[in-house]
C-alpha cells in the first residue's frame, strides 16, 4: 500500500501548481521531493560533458561548445522515477547589474568564460566577450509579486551540465525551472521523454512552447542555428486585423448616439468627482466644484480604466474615450501611426528608415519577430547602425527596458514577456548640463483632447524636459542614468529640475542655429498625425467619436539628428494614459484651471493651451 509522507503532503501543498503548470509527470513527484529535501545531484551518474571537437577549422559563433551523453550503462529510463535530476544554477542576475558581477567575481568570469569557450588577455575584454555570448546559454522565470519593480525577469545560467543540454527538433529530455519554497532557491529539472540508452546525446527544444509558426520558431531559433539567414525574407509592415486590437483586452461599450450632451445645461459649478488627488489639490475653477461620490457628479475623473460609456447618462463626461488604447499602448500607437506614411513610401530602398519619419521604426516581437529578424539582418548587411531598445508594451518607467545590438539578445527578450523593439536613437540631440556635459533629453508635451470628429486637441504650452545623469555615448547600454531620462523613480536626489522657458533660452544658446518655435512646429505634427491617424478608423483599430469624453495624456518625444545634423527630426516614443502631473502642479498652479477650462467651459484665451 503506498503510504504519503508527511513530508511529501507539504510538498504537494506549497508546490502542486508548480509541478502541474510545468507538465512534471507525477511519476517523478516523489523522487524530486526526496532529492530536494536531501540536496541529491546526481545527474553525475547518468550523464557526462563531451566537448566538440572541430580541429583545425575552429568552431562557429552558433556553433556549440558542449554535449551531455548518457554514460549510466543500463541508460535512462523514462518509466523510472528516479529520472528527475537537479541541476544547479551557476549564475542568476538582472540584466542591468550583469556585467558589474562579471567584473567583480573573477572565478564567476572564468568559469563562465570556460563554459563558453572565450578567452581574452584582459578581465574587461573578457567581461565583454561573456556579455555578448551569454545569451545564448541565459533563461529567465518571473517572481508573483504584487510590485512591478518585483515582477521583472530574473536570468539565470544553468551548471554545466544543464548549459551542456544542446538544441534538438526531436527533444529527449525537458529541462524546467523550478522554485523550492521552503529554502527560496530556484533549480532546474531535467528528466526525460523517452528512454535513453546509453551513449545517446541528450537535446532539449530551446523554443519549447505552443508557438507552430515555422519562420517564427526559426527566428527563435537564430542563436544556435549557423547557417540559418532571413536576408532572403521580407520586412515590410501591414496592418493587422482588427482581431489584434481586441486580443487580451476587455471589451467596451459606446455612448448613446442619442443621449443628450450639452455642456451648457448643467448647472453651474460642475461636480466633479476624482480619483486623483492632485485635481482635488488644484482645481480651484469656480465654475468647477469637487463632490465625494461618482453619483453626484456631472464629470468623472478617474484613475481606473472606464469601459462602460453607454451607462454615462446624459449630460456626463469621463476623462477617457472609448478604444484609447490605440494610442496609449505601445504596440497599438506603433501600428496606428504608421498609417500616415505616404502608400508606397513606407520605407527608404537605400537607408531603410521607415516612414513617417516623427516615428521610430519599431516591431511587435511577438507577432511581427520574423519581419524584425529580416530588418536587422538587412541593416547590418549594409553596415547600418543597428541598436534596438526593447520595452514591455504593458509596463512603464523603464521596466524591463533594455538597449543592445546583440541580436541574441533581442531574440531572448520574448521569453519574459511581450515586447516591441524600437530603433534606438542611435544620434539624439544633447543638451549640455553644467558640470556633466552633453546628456539625452526627452520632452513632454501634455495633449488635451476634446473630440476627434471633428478632431479638436490641444497641447499644454508648458512642456516638460527630462535629462539624463551622465554624459551620452552609444556604449555602456546597461548603463540606466547615461541611457535613460527617467530618475524621479530611480535616483529622485539626481533629478535635474528646468522650467522649459529657462530649457528654451538655453537650448538656443548652445544651438545657434535652432529655434525652438521650428521643433515645437515639428513636434505638433507628429502629434496631430498619431490623433489623425487613431482616428482615421473605427472600433476596436480605432478611437470613434465620443461626445461625452474629454481625456488628458502625456507624449514622450526625442529629438534626433537628420540630414547630416542641418536638421532635428523629432520622434514620438509613446503617449501615455493618466499621466503623473504632480510636478505640472508645482510648477504651474494654474495647470488643471488651465486643463477643465479648455475641455469642459471651451475657454482657450490665456489658458496656456495651443491647437494642434
Amino acid at each position: 500500500m503506498h503510504v504519503v509522507t508527511p513530508e511529501m503532503d507539504q510538498f504537494l501543498a506549497l508546490h502542486k501548481y508548480q509541478l502541474e503548470s510545468s507538465c512534471i509527470p507525477k511519476i517523478f513527484w516523489e523522487s524530486l521531493e526526496r532529492k530536494l529535501r536531501l540536496q541529491t545531484f546526481d545527474a553525475g551518474h547518468a550523464f557526462s560533458l563531451m566537448k566538440f571537437d572541430y580541429e583545425e577549422r575552429g568552431r562557429g559563433p552558433r556553433e556549440p561548445v558542449w554535449a551531455v551523453v548518457v554514460t549510466a550503462e543500463d541508460g535512462v529510463s523514462e518509466s523510472d522515477p528516479e529520472s528527475i535530476y537537479l541541476v544547479d544554477h551557476a549564475w542568476t542576475f538582472r540584466v542591468n547589474g550583469a556585467k558589474e558581477q562579471l567584473q567583480s567575481c573573477p572565478q564567476l568570469l572564468e568559469r563562465l568564460a570556460n563554459m563558453m569557450d572565450v578567452s581574452a588577455d584582459e578581465p574587461e575584454a573578457l567581461v565583454e566577450l561573456v556579455a555578448e555570448e551569454l545569451w545564448r546559454y541565459a533563461q529567465c522565470y518571473s517572481l508573483n509579486a504584487s510590485e512591478a519593480e518585483e515582477r521583472t525577469p530574473i536570468w539565470y545560467i544553468m551548471d554545466e551540465v544543464g548549459s551542456g543540454v544542446q538544441h534538438s527538433d526531436q527533444p529527449n529530455v525537458r529541462i524546467v525551472p523550478f522554485v523550492h519554497l521552503p529554502d527560496r532557491i530556484t533549480y532546474s529539472l531535467m528528466f526525460p521523454l523517452e528512454d535513453l540508452s546509453n551513449g545517446t546525446i541528450v537535446g532539449r527544444d530551446f523554443a519549447e512552447g505552443p508557438e507552430t509558426d515555422p519562420d517564427v520558431r526559426k527566428a527563435l531559433l537564430l542563436p544556435w542555428q549557423p547557417e540559418t539567414s532571413f536576408l532572403d525574407e521580407p520586412f515590410q509592415q501591414s496592418e493587422p486585423p482588427p482581431s489584434f486590437f481586441e486580443d487580451g483586452r476587455v471589451a467596451e461599450t459606446l455612448s448613446d448616439p442619442d443621449v443628450e450632451v450639452d455642456l451648457d445645461k448643467i448647472a453651474r459649478p460642475i461636480r466633479v468627482y476624482s480619483e486623483y488627488s492632485e485635481v482635488n489639490k488644484a482645481l480651484s475653477h469656480p465654475d468647477f466644484i469637487i463632490v465625494n461620490t461618482p453619483e453626484e457628479a456631472d464629470l468623472l475623473w478617474l484613475t481606473h480604466h472606464y469601459k462602460d460609456f453607454k451607462s454615462l447618462g446624459p449630460n456626463r463626461f469621463v476623462n477617457q474615450f472609448p478604444y484609447e488604447s490605440v494610442i496609449t499602448v505601445k504596440d497599438l500607437l506603433c501600428v496606428v501611426c504608421r498609417r500616415k506614411a505616404d502608400p508606397g513610401k513606407e520605407c527608404n530602398s537605400q537607408t531603410l528608415e521607415m516612414q513617417p519619419a516623427w516615428l521610430p521604426t519599431t516591431y511587435n516581437l511577438k507577432t511581427e519577430l520574423p519581419l524584425f529578424v529580416s530588418y536587422f539582418e538587412h541593416r547590418e548587411d549594409r553596415g547600418l547602425d543597428n541598436h534596438w531598445i526593447c520595452k514591455p508594451w504593458n509596463l512603464a518607467r523603464g521596466l524591463d527596458t533594455h538597449i543592445s545590438k546583440n541580436i541574441n539578445f533581442i531574440l531572448r527578450l520574448p521569453q519574459s514577456g511581450p515586447k516591441i523593439a524600437q530603433k534606438y536613437v542611435e544620434d539624439p540631440v544633447l543638451f549640455t548640463r553644467v558640470g556633466i556635459g552633453p546628456v539625452k533629453f526627452d520632452v513632454r508635451y501634455v495633449i488635451l483632447l476634446k473630440s476627434v470628429q471633428p478632431l479638436t486637441a490641444y497641447v499644454y504650452k508648458e512642456f516638460f524636459v527630462r535629462f539624463a545623469n551622465l554624459p551620452f555615448h552609444l556604449a555602456d547600454l546597461e548603463q540606466y542614468e547615461r541611457h535613460f531620462t527617467v530618475m524621479n523613480y530611480e535616483n529622485p536626489e539626481q533629478l535635474c529640475h528646468m522650467k522649459c522657458a529657462q530649457f528654451v533660452i538655453e537650448f538656443e544658446q548652445q544651438y545657434e542655429n535652432m529655434k525652438w518655435v521650428d521643433v515645437e512646429a515639428d513636434i505638433l505634427v507628429a502629434l496631430r498625425g498619431a490623433l489623425e491617424a487613431a482616428a482615421s478608423k473605427p472600433p476596436p483599430q480605432g478611437i470613434p467619436h465620443s461626445p461625452q469624453s474629454r481625456a488628458v495624456y502625456a507624449a514622450d518625444l526625442m529629438l534626433s539628428w537628420s540630414d547630416e545634423k542641418e536638421k532635428i527630426q523629432p520622434k514620438l516614443l509613446e503617449i501615455n494614459w493618466m499621466p503623473d502631473c504632480q510636478r505640472a502642479c508645482q510648477y504651474y498652479p494654474s495647470f488643471y484651471n488651465d486643463i477643465f477650462s479648455t475641455l469642459f467651459l471651451g475657454e482657450t484665451r490665456g489658458k496656456n493651451v495651443i491647437p494642434i
